[in-house]
């Protein structure tokens, strides 16, 4: 697919939008560092709260957002931002799949805001946590909890080439095999979500002996049921497995889907 670049500004303008969320994927922009300086001499920063520029409103070209919609403020303003750029990017596990906040969605958000603030009456939120893609059309959805500075700089020259950011699809347990990594479901027992996660991390936490909590997503074609089984085989119960699945990237459909067949499995 390629982009209509010619509707680029000549010096190509980028926004930064934060929904709910932690910060966390637009440090994968200032962690850049020189990258980033070489960057700005290429586009217009326009909009980026948390870098200084503010002016939400402007046209740009490309939008990055990050973080879910989560209260009826951010429901108004996704379609602002919607309207007022021509490439929409979504980044990081909230902004694509709803987060870990996405957790509320299969809870009573009331109660918990009862049992966490002395005057709940003033927390404004929706019942919902949801992706962006839940309420506009997203034209790219770059994962993981948080992004890193590749992913981000990759897409940017990408997409002012006029094409569409090449995304790896394989899963982690290949990262793993690539780096020589001993498999931490073998060899420790260890509740390894590798097998149905995409990369992207560098399979960080198997490097570290740790089991991977699928920060990057749910990568394709995955078989959650299988491995589910596989994880209640190494002594676990059926809600811990769920519990599994539904952590950092709960809304993405195939995560949701192996989590409710593990809940039903517990009942």
């Amino acid at each position: 697919m390629l982009l209509d670049i010619k509707r680029f500004h000549s010096k190509p303008k980028i926004a930064v939008h934060k929904f709910s969320s932690c910060d966390g994927c637009q440090l994968a922009f200032l962690n850049a560092g020189q990258q980033l300086l070489a960057l700005s001499d290429m586009l217009d920063i326009i909009h980026f709260v948390e870098a200084g520029p503010i002016n939400p409103e402007e046209p740009v070209d490309i939008a990055f957002i990050e973080g879910s919609v989560s209260t009826s403020e951010e429901a108004e303003r996704i379609d602002m931002v919607r309207k007022n750029s021509q490439f929409l990017v979504t980044i990081g596990a909230c902004a694509t799949s709803g987060g870990i906040q996405a957790l509320r969605n299969i809870n009573d958000v009331n109660e918990w805001t009862k049992s966490v603030y002395a005057q709940p009456e003033f927390i404004e939120s929706l019942s919902t946590a949801t992706p962006i893609a839940k309420h506009v059309r997203v034209d790219l959805e770059i994962w993981g909890c948080p992004i890193n500075s590749y992913q981000i700089l990759s897409a940017i020259r990408a997409l002012l080439f006029g094409v569409i950011p090449y995304q790896e699809q394989d899963k982690v347990c290949l990262e793993c095999k690539r780096m020589h990594n001993t498999c931490v479901m073998v060899a420790k027992g260890a509740p390894c979500m590798g097998p149905v996660t995409q990369t992207g991390c560098g399979a960080i936490c198997p490097s570290m002996g740790r089991d991977c909590y699928a920060c990057y997503g749910p990568a394709e074609q995955i078989n959650g049921q299988s491995l589910g089984q596989r994880i209640q085989g190494l002594g676990y119960q059926p809600e811990q497995v769920a519990r599994k699945f539904a952590f950092i990237n709960n809304a993405a459909p195939s995560f949701a889907q192996a989590s409710e067949t593990m809940q039903e499995a517990q009942s």
